[in-house]
């Protein structure tokens, strides 16, 4: 190795689109190719940024834009519908060295629930906004795009709530286990050593009563600090309770864990052990990349600092 690539500094992008049941029996040819063509899509995204010496938060944020864009995922296009077939959306943004973050829950209208998430953590004095207050916030911010609420319809999606409210009448419970999928999150270390997390979500197929989970809580479903990125997927009251996200980088920053080391202890032995499941991805300062997960299957894409990519979905890739 030269010393000019020994001195290059690192950068590093770990993406998801969500943990769950996704068997390959269930998910067509035509579907996988979608997937993965999606995935690297926000990875080149995301990539563009930090090649080019950008920041993290830059980067998060394209990753998640492009993602939002992507019917294949919950969030944004792809959201799935709430009980009264609507869609509330998620998202929260976080700055690890600075501990700077945005977020926003069951917003209605806004194309691109990341964005207004990031104009939160930069052009208002708090963390989190929420309904229609966030859409009283949006209204001030003319850069944000808006759209109508079916605007984020799928037919695939009509077909899970109808699904879903089917079984709901036949006697089922209101939340299965496993059976959601789709929230998307980055997280991604700069030329500049920083790390940062982005992460959106059409929330779970059904929901009722303005129900909010992990995504955009700073602490369960994202977390950045000056080691660590957490983003994660899941059954997101369980996130919540057991502060997930956090819970990993604060296994890195005072105990000294690797990160693989803390991202498996949370991800496959808390979060299961309190009844849940669920998947992460993390990224700590030096490049290291975990991606746990106790589902069949996560969907999921890297870049590690040496360059190299993959995607992934299923358990045993």
């Amino acid at each position: 190795m030269t010393a000019h690539a020994a001195d290059k500094p690192k950068t590093a992008l770990v993406i998801h689109g969500g943990a769950g049941v996704i068997e390959r029996s269930a998910l067509s040819a035509a579907d996988e190719r979608e997937v993965r063509a999606a995935l690297n899509r926000a990875l080149d995204a995301g990539n563009a940024v930090l090649a080019k010496g950008g920041s993290a938060l830059d980067a998060v944020e394209a990753v998640v834009v492009t993602m939002e864009e992507s019917p294949q995922f919950n969030a944004g296009k792809g959201a799935v519908f709430n009980a009264e077939g609507r869609h509330e959306l998620d998202a929260s943004i976080m700055e690890g060295h600075t501990r700077r973050a945005g977020a926003v829950a069951g917003v209605t209208t806004v194309r691109n629930p990341i964005r207004l998430a990031r104009a939160v953590m930069e052009h208002s004095p708090h963390v989190m906004l929420a309904g229609v207050g966030a859409e009283k916030f949006a209204d001030t911010r003319p850069e944000l795009e808006r759209v109508k609420n079916s605007w984020f319809d799928t037919e695939r999606r009509r077909q899970q709530l109808e699904a879903a409210q089917a079984k709901e009448k036949a006697g089922a419970a209101l939340v299965e286990k496993g059976k959601y999928f789709g929230t998307v999150g980055a997280v991604a270390l700069d030329a500049q050593g920083h790390i940062a997390v982005a992460t959106s979500t059409g929330g779970m197929t059904n929901k009722r009563w303005g129900r909010v989970g992990d995504s955009p809580v700073i602490g369960a479903g994202t977390w950045a600090d000056e080691r660590c990125g957490v983003s994660g997927t899941g059954w997101g009251e369980f996130y919540i309770r057991n502060a997930v996200a956090h819970d990993i980088c604060a296994r890195v920053a005072y105990r000294g864990d690797a990160l693989s080391v803390a991202a498996d202890e949370v991800v496959n032995k808390i979060v299961p052990g309190a009844g849940g499941d669920g998947g992460a991805i993390a990224l700590d300062r030096d490049g290291n990349i975990a991606m746990p997960f106790n589902t069949s299957g996560m969907y999921r894409a890297w870049i590690k600092p040496d360059g190299s990519r993959g995607t992934a979905i299923f358990r045993d890739e």
